[in-house]
């Protein structure tokens, strides 16, 4: 029977696939049975980035032409061997998360229209006190990939006076994510603003080419740098993840000297196996040092004491947080007045 379903053996477990054939990419033609082969083939240095992370699942269960949604718990029916780790979200309420950990679970979670993984920047021993701090660089209307590299740049020198090391990879879209490897001393809080300190100080810089706005039409053509992917319960797409687009692409880990070489298009389901093969995996060394935030949480301390200059916005849903201003797009002006001041 055509498309009948199918079982494969990953490493001992047997993963089972219900229509194997069916086209999750229209327009390049790539089935679910080759998402879960493009997952097995770089399950390597994805499970270094994900592994023993609780990770949000996002699924097209109808392929991209679908409508996808975020799996912020263990889907009902998942085997045994798919483990698990609870996460508290910012209203208080709890989930048990998907903890992957070895090939298997991801090609299971291909198997449920899983195209892109969705990691919590925590492991599951600790998961109140992240150990990865990640920079989010989105290009607005007006601007692409070009610039959030340029931006990407200016951070990198940034980073590296606050004593901190990025990785940088595209984000399969436009824009580049950058991460740094942290000591888990910190909370979600003190992550954050970190991460808003680092984040005003490319804008300073570059005030034409970046910034920190929160609200949209305020933003202009510039590169925004999302401090609120910093806050607890929002990720952003791991390396190694393919991407919801028509063409199948994938969040790449490059190092410095690539990011600005290479157009962000090339990399996709197709392409990145290949690719792995060749060169490896441009993160290995993510993982070597553990950073402090100490530099950074100083400048965060400095701009409140110096420029007036306290927390920003959380997304509206979130509740009241210590220290947030008030959610207004008048008190961002005000503060946005105050930032570009200093």
């Amino acid at each position: 029977m055509a498309d009948s379903p199918l079982e494969l053996d990953v490493e001992g477990r047997t993963v089972r696939l219900s229509h194997p054939d069916k086209v999750y990419f229209p327009e390049r033609g790539f089935t679910k049975l080759q998402v879960v082969r493009y997952y097995l083939a770089v399950a390597e240095p994805l499970l270094r980035a994900i592994g023993d992370r609780p990770t949000t699942l996002k699924r097209f269960p109808g392929g991209v032409t679908g409508d996808p949604f975020y799996a912020k718990r263990v889907p009902k029916g998942a085997p045994q061997w798919v483990r698990s780790v609870r996460v508290t979200f910012p209203s208080g309420r709890t989930a048990d998360s998907v903890l992957p950990t070895e090939p298997a679970v991801l090609a299971w979670a291909a198997g449920l229209g899983t195209l892109d993984f969705h990691p919590w920047p925590v492991r599951s021993a600790d998961v109140e006190h992240p150990d990865e701090l990640r920079i989010d660089l989105d290009p607005q209307p007006g601007t692409g990939y070009a610039e959030a590299v340029e931006v990407a740049a200016v951070l990198r020198e940034v980073l590296a006076e606050a004593g901190l090391v990025g990785y940088p990879k595209t984000s399969g879209g436009r824009g580049v994510h950058v991460l740094v490897r942290i000591a888990p001393r910190w909370d979600f809080i003190q992550v954050r603003r970190a991460v808003i300190a680092l984040a005003r100080e490319v804008q300073r810089r570059i005030p034409r080419q970046a910034t920190v706005a929160w609200w949209k039409e305020d933003r202009g053509q510039r590169v925004f740098l999302d401090f609120n992917q910093a806050a607890r319960d929002r990720t952003v797409a791991s390396a190694w993840s393919i991407r919801g687009t028509p063409a199948a692409t994938v969040s790449m880990p490059l190092t410095w000297e690539q990011l600005p070489e290479v157009p962000p298009d090339d990399f996709d389901l197709a392409t990145v196996p290949a690719l792995l093969a060749e060169h490896g995996d441009p993160h290995r060394e993510l993982d070597a040092v553990a950073h402090d935030l100490d530099i950074a949480l100083d400048w965060f301390e400095r701009d409140r004491r110096d420029r007036d200059l306290g927390d920003l916005p959380y997304p509206p849903d979130y509740p009241k947080m210590p220290g947030e201003p008030t959610r207004s797009r008048k008190a961002s002006l005000e503060g946005m007045s105050r930032e570009n001041e200093s």
